[in-house]
This record gives C-alpha cells, structure tokens and sequence, in this order.
C-alpha cells in the first residue's frame, strides 16, 4: 500500500512505463550508494550485479558522482556497462575472477551467493559492505537494508531522470492476465533486460 508520503509526480522525461518501472529499484540504487556506502567523488565503489535493474542504476549515479566504479558482470553485458560510462569490468564467469580485484572503498551486492563472497576480499579496511540480498546469512559487517521509497528519494530521483544523468530500463511488458508468467520470469524464465512491468489496459 501506498501512503502520501510514499509517492511523487512522474518524471517529466519518463512516459508512464518507464515512470512504473522506476521507484523501487532507483531508490535501492540511491540508498545503497549515497545513504549507507556514503560513497563520494574520487572514491571507487564495487557493483557486483551491476548490469542488473539496481545496478544498473547505482552505476549511473556512481559515474555522474565521480565515482570510480568496478563493475562485476556477465561478459555479455560489457557494452551495456560501457555506454553507463564504466571502464573497469570484471566478467563474474572467470575462474577466479577475485584474484584480479582492486581494493576498493565500498561494495554493493545485488546478487549475493558465491559471487558476492569473492568480491568481500577486495573490500578496504574501515570499507563498507552493502548488500539488498538476504537469501544466505551475511558477513558480520556487512549493511543489509530494504529500500525505503518516500517522497523525497523519489523526488531526488526525478531529478536525476529530468537531467539526464539515468536512463529507464524497461524490460518485458506483460498484461494483467500474463502475472504468472511474469512470476515465471523473475524465477528464470526467459525475459527481455530490464525491469518486467505488468500492463493494465493499453501500454502509454
């Protein structure tokens, strides 16, 4: 349920399924690297998942900061990552992948599993470990949060889209009727990159 200090108007530059796809995922972006990273221009910030919906986004606000980000991806996901202005990708699919990481300022887990666990070596001393997954137990220092949507993230957010400093990610779009398959999808099932949106009537 929606309350009036959880909604905002739609971005301007955002047409209504790109406004749809947005919110929740921004903001987790949004937290994740300026409320509880407290990343800062200059410093380098791990994405693991950073070609995914959250990443995605965090990457985009990391690199508008003037923050350095190393991105830890699929190989295929390179030219998506590339056109968000990152230059240093880590294919998460390589054998030991965690003995080419640089040390870092802080982390940020959107898949958590074996992937995250090689990253946490390549965390500073007094770094900070963020994570929006809890399907495994964490490391004791490790910052576990669920995203908190208000007013005004939501209104920092728009900003960010009205300026043109983060692109919407779309992905499949499905009607009403289709809601099992899109449940289907975020278990696996094959689906378009982007934020799976559920249609009510025709898409705007």
């Amino acid at each position: 349920m929606a309350t009036a200090d959880m909604i905002a108007r739609k971005p301007q530059s955002l047409n209504h399924l790109e406004a749809a796809s947005a919110p929740v995922i921004a903001v987790t972006a949004w937290q994740m690297l300026f409320q509880y990273a407290r990343a800062m221009g200059g410093q380098t910030v791990m994405v693991v998942g950073a070609a995914g919906n959250v990443g995605a986004y965090a990457v985009q606000m990391a690199v508008d900061a003037g923050i350095h980000v190393v991105a830890i991806a699929h190989l295929e996901d390179e030219g998506l990552l590339r056109s968000l202005g990152v230059t240093s990708i880590i294919d998460s699919s390589k054998p030991a992948f965690e003995k080419d990481l640089p040390q870092v300022d802080a982390i940020l887990d959107t898949v958590g599993g074996s992937t995250f666990e090689r990253c946490v070596v390549a965390l500073k001393p007094g770094g900070k470990l963020v994570t929006s997954v809890s399907t495994q137990p964490q490391p004791a220092e490790a910052i576990f949060f669920y995203a908190e949507v208000t007013t005004a993230r939501l209104q920092t957010i728009t900003a960010f889209f009205d300026a043109g400093k983060l692109t919407a990610r779309v992905g499949s779009v499905l009607p009403l009727s289709e809601a099992r398959h899109a449940q289907e999808m975020l278990a696996g099932a094959p689906h378009n990159p982007g934020k799976i949106v559920l249609v009510i009537g025709h898409p705007q």
